[in-house]
């Protein structure tokens, strides 16, 4: 049976790339694409059993943890992270006027923090917007003069759009990673204290004191700013490590 696979849409996103990529790294056969309208929908469609697997982005370069996917990892204790690529994220702003007429600028709210600096420079009196995909967003400027997205250069021949300027991200070397979520467990439990990855060390959960170890400083490291980048459950698994420890 064809694999369904779960990933932030519509087509032309980061998120759709990653999704053939990490299909490809599962060995799916043909799988099914199933593009979703939010992220939160993505995890719910492999929480409710509505897909086969699921791909979300979890921490980015610049911007770190994506809280969404953090906190819905924490929440659906029987969802896995399988695979994990990073790819990197190169925006372009794309319109259909020119650039000394844009005076909105929509897209993702975290491409739009990847390139707030080039944003203050180059059009400083532009309001910003919020969509829930870059693709949504590219879709939303299409025959307006006065509204531009930020995107993927792929999106321009999807949309038949023009690029005004490339690549406009603040930081060279921005990049996100992107994780296969299902309901199977590939990864062995008793490895993940000893990942580095503290990313796949939250996907796989703090379970009964087999989670971060003392020598784990860069996990725990993770969590803290995790913790003050807004992770609701990040508090409490680090309150957990100090029990441990305390206790070891």
């Amino acid at each position: 049976m064809r694999k369904q696979v779960a990933y932030l849409g519509p087509e032309g996103t980061y998120a759709e790339k990653a999704a053939h990529i990490l299909s490809k790294l599962a060995n799916f056969e043909s799988p099914l694409f199933v593009p979703c309208n939010g992220l939160y929908s993505v995890i719910k469609s492999i929480a409710y059993n509505n897909c086969d697997a699921a791909i979300v982005p979890i921490e980015n370069s610049v911007e770190g943890g994506v809280t969404t996917t953090l906190d819905a990892l924490w929440k659906f204790s029987d969802i896995n992270i399988n695979k994990a690529i990073v790819l990197p994220i190169n925006h372009a702003l794309i319109s259909h006027g020119e650039i000394s007429e844009i005076s909105e600028v929509l897209s993702h709210p975290q491409a739009l923090a990847q390139c707030s600096e080039w944003l203050s420079e180059n059009l400083p009196e532009a309001i910003t917007l919020s969509t829930k995909s870059t693709s949504e967003a590219v879709n939303m400027v299409k025959g307006s003069s006065f509204r531009a997205a930020i995107g993927s250069k792929s999106l321009i021949e999807i949309e038949g759009l023009k690029e005004l300027a490339f690549p406009i991200n603040d930081v060279p070397g921005n990049c996100t990673r992107f994780v296969l979520l299902s309901k199977e467990s590939i990864l062995e439990r008793a490895n993940i204290a000893n990942k580095s990855d503290a990313q796949l060390f939250l996907g796989q959960r703090y379970q009964e004191g087999n989670g971060v170890k003392r020598n784990n400083a860069e996990a725990i490291k993770w969590l803290k700013l995790s913790s003050e980048q807004g992770n609701v459950y990040a508090p409490h698994i680090l309150r957990k490590i100090e029990e441990g420890i305390d206790q070891n």
